[in-house]
């Protein structure tokens, strides 16, 4: 009786396996073809994608992050991986299409040895040890430390970055702008260098004008105006106060009724009212500030007392602005007029002044004495362009803050992926298990970088691959990489084409942890219910991979 009921075992066991592996290969196709979607859009020959979202707006763009931001897809594993680019721009904000395009590669090696038999674990293992040995050859044999002090070096870095940009034509005018608002920006704080871009590079865009206009201000822009015609509109170190509290009669936390029973007690809440709001002003006057900025709204009667007194006031402005105000300005923001001081006056600020750029109002509050808060303007012809030019800023703002934390370059134009690949070629000798087979794998998944480049720009794939292959072959030529606009294979060095270690090293991590996770799913379950079935989880028939674009 056991004889006979092994066999059914055995046949299940053998089911359970078949349908993970085609789980697997599903997974792997899923991340192939958004890899495919981004492909053309790696180098400086890349092109660009045009996405249209619901609302009818167009996005043109070769920025990997914001292109599958806009790619609708069904798939959990594409949808994992949309998620990888995301990951990339928060950690390093570079290097999103290259992750992409490298998570679609690593998967795809995997492909025939899932193929042949081979567990998952004995390829994750393998390819875990494969990135292990990527981080620390990077590290001590390619990456080369650079003096953050020097800014012409940190320029050729930056402009490496924009070369595959849109905004390339201007990447003087870009690299010595995000140079400046990260240096603006830099706080250091016992040994540690903390670089807040998020919350304290504000980026402006105002339709008009040519891109050569744009330019970092020592200080904060407001599209604000002041809130009566009447106050001034340009105060030289001006004394700026930032209050968190509205100038206006405070209404009652819940709802609140008042009974009036004779004539004179409606006259008698009015006064009140007024006298609220006129002992809050004397508070405020007192300091003799020249510039009341609030989060809140001003009544009309506030307005009228601090005209009176000669200031000029700004409302409803918001709290990320405030916090850049008071880093700009020394002025501490004050929740209770109150509790006013006179250390909480702002004295830092050079010039508050209020312009009409087109319809438009704004307040400059500029030459400030280390303000450690900018904002850079941007100015263009219309909106498209204006977004394209930021998210190319963003993308230079963010290597600089990675060079400046962590000062150590590796050569780009994929020579470091090729140099990689040489050396885990030469590693994995040295393996005699299985393992060597999948570690190998790794290698060649890298060779996607420098091959991409030479599709990008037309050249010939396998005749330019095999001549980089041969320059590392050689020692000492770990710099040697494609040039992406001619695809000639060029030493780096010459070229002065770098980029920051950080970028590279979680490129690596996130890519192969990623192909990592996916082959390690050998089921999709549904948490939803069938309307046929009484309960239970259920599996869903394979979804399609392509994504809609």
């Amino acid at each position: 009786m056991f004889g006979g009921s092994s066999p059914i075992i055995v046949l299940n066991q053998n089911t359970k396996r078949e349908s993970g592996r085609k789980v697997q290969f599903g997974n792997i196709k899923a991340g192939k073809s958004i890899a495919d979607i981004i492909q053309t859009c790696l180098g400086p020959r890349s092109m660009l994608k045009m996405l249209m979202d619901p609302m009818g707006g167009i996005v043109m763009t070769n920025d990997g992050n914001a292109i599958l931001r806009e790619i609708t897809v069904q798939h959990p594993a594409a949808k994992s991986i949309i998620e990888v680019a995301r990951t990339q721009d928060e950690e390093v904000g570079d290097g999103t299409t290259s992750v992409i395009v490298l998570t679609g590669e690593v998967l795809n090696v995997a492909s025939p040895f899932l193929g042949e038999q081979m567990h998952p674990t004995v390829i994750i293992s393998a390819f875990r040890r494969a990135l292990d040995d990527i981080l620390e050859i990077m590290k001590a044999k390619i990456g080369v430390p650079v003096d953050v002090n020097n800014d012409g070096e940190l320029l050729k870095i930056i402009k490496s970055c924009i070369g595959t940009k849109f905004m390339k034509q201007w990447s003087e005018l870009a690299c010595k702008m995000a140079l400046t608002a990260t240096k603006i920006v830099l706080v250091e704080e016992k040994g540690k260098k903390e670089i807040d871009l998020k919350n304290f590079a504000k980026v402006e865009k105002i339709p008009g004008g040519c891109i050569e206009d744009s330019c970092v201000l020592q200080g904060i822009l407001l599209n604000k105006d002041v809130t009566h015609p009447k106050m001034k509109r340009k105060i030289e170190n001006p004394r700026i106060l930032l209050l968190d509290c509205s100038l206006e009669y405070k209404k009652g936390e819940s709802q609140t009724n008042i009974e009036i029973t004779a004539e004179d007690d409606f006259a008698k809440v009015l006064r009140l009212e007024e006298e609220y709001i006129q002992e809050i002003c004397n508070d405020i006057i007192a300091v003799k500030p020249d510039l009341v900025i609030t989060e809140k709204g001003v009544s009309d009667l506030a307005q009228h007392f601090l005209i009176k007194a000669g200031i000029s006031c700004i409302r409803r402005v918001r709290k990320t602005d405030n916090n850049r105000i008071a880093r700009a300005s020394g002025a501490t923001i004050v929740n209770r007029t109150e509790e006013i001081k006179e250390e909480d006056v702002g004295t830092a600020c050079g010039l508050f002044e209020i312009k009409k750029i087109g319809d438009e109002y704004f307040t400059y509050l500029i030459d400030c004495k280390n303000p450690k808060a900018c904002t850079i303007v941007l100015r263009g012809a219309s909106k498209d362009i204006l977004n394209e030019v930021d998210r190319n800023l963003q993308d230079a703002l963010n290597v600089t803050r990675n060079v400046i934390q962590e000062p150590v370059l590796v050569p780009g134009g994929g020579a470091t992926e090729m140099a990689l690949a040489h050396a885990l070629n030469e590693k994995a000798k040295s393996i005699v298990t299985v393992h060597q087979w999948p570690y190998r794998a790794i290698a060649k998944a890298l060779e996607i970088i420098p091959s991409t480049l030479i599709q990008n720009c037309g050249a010939s794939t396998i005749r330019t691959l095999t001549a980089l292959r041969a320059k590392h072959a050689q020692p000492n030529s770990t710099s040697w990489g494609i040039d992406g606009e001619t695809g000639e294979v060029v030493d780096m060095k010459q070229y002065g084409i770098w980029e920051p270690c950080a970028v590279r090293a979680q490129t690596f991590k996130t890519a192969i942890e990623t192909a990592i996770l996916l082959l390690r799913i050998d089921d999709i379950v549904s948490g939803v219910k069938k309307a046929e079935s009484e309960g239970g989880a259920s599996r869903p028939p394979p979804p399609d991979a392509q994504p809609n674009e």
